[in-house]
Order: structure tokens, then C-alpha cells, then sequence
């Protein structure tokens, strides 16, 4: 399997903590070097390892925030 990389350009916030240390975090992230995509997923505490996860486009987000507020 390919490597694959990351960077975190801007940790929004974290949402749960499990009792390992894992945080569940929204950060804003650029995977392989592509334009930064909004991702929601565990984290181990140094951001070492990184469980499943989504990622959302601006145009995603933007309709996942109309979708909750229209609850």
C-alpha cells in the first residue's frame, strides 16, 4: 500500500476523548499535497496513527451545516 501524506493546516477542534487518549477531531486537511479538505476522524495524541474517517469539501460542509440547522 502506497504511503500515503498529510498535512493539518488548521486543528478546528476536538469533539470526544476515549480513555486511550484518542481524540475525535474536525481539522482542515491537505492529503498528498491536494487542496485541503475538511476531516472528521480519530487521532491518537501525537497524531501518530489515525483511525477511518470522512472528509467533506467546502461544498459538502456548506451543505452538512444547512442539513443540521435545518433540524
Amino acid at each position: 500500500m502506497a504511503d500515503i501524506k498529510y498535512d493539518i493546516v488548521e486543528e478546528i477542534g476536538v469533539l470526544s476523548e476515549n480513555t486511550k487518549g484518542w481524540k475525535k477531531e474536525l481539522n482542515l486537511i491537505s492529503w498528498n499535497g491536494a487542496a485541503p479538505k475538511y476531516d472528521l476522524r480519530d487521532w491518537a495524541p501525537e497524531h501518530e496513527k489515525m483511525g477511518k474517517g470522512v472528509t467533506l469539501t467546502e461544498e459538502e460542509m456548506e451543505g452538512l451545516k444547512t442539513l443540521l440547522s435545518n433540524r
